[in-house]
């Protein structure tokens, strides 16, 4: 798995690639609760290029979610492919997240 991070119009964009599993989870976890201790209040995760998650890395997305939200911040998602969001469907999650097509349309979310 690779994870990029860069900084746009003043949200985080992290872009995963690969697979998000129990193996590669802690990365991403890592990398996200740097982005929410320096106090950021904006999170795009771009799933373009991601080939799988399971439920570690939903777990990681719903902690963002939560720390985000109790301090008035926002987290979208784009980029899911069908299947990736099967997952977010049968989990019932993308009744909680905000779930777009593409960066550019969750970059105006914000």
């Amino acid at each position: 798995m690779e994870i990029l991070e860069r900084h746009q119009d003043g949200v985080a964009v992290v872009e995963i690639k690969g697979r998000l599993d129990s193996k590669t989870t802690a990365d991403l976890e890592q990398k996200v609760l740097g982005i929410l201790d320096s106090d950021m209040q904006g999170l795009l995760v771009d799933m373009s290029d991601l080939d799988y998650i399971n439920s570690s890395g939903l777990r990681v997305l719903v902690m963002a979610y939560q720390r985000l939200k109790k301090s008035g911040g926002k987290l979208a998602i784009s980029g899911t492919k069908d299947y990736i969001m099967e997952v977010f469907e049968i989990a019932g999650y993308h009744r909680l997240f905000n779930l777009f097509p593409n960066e550019d349309e969750a970059l105006a979310f914000f």
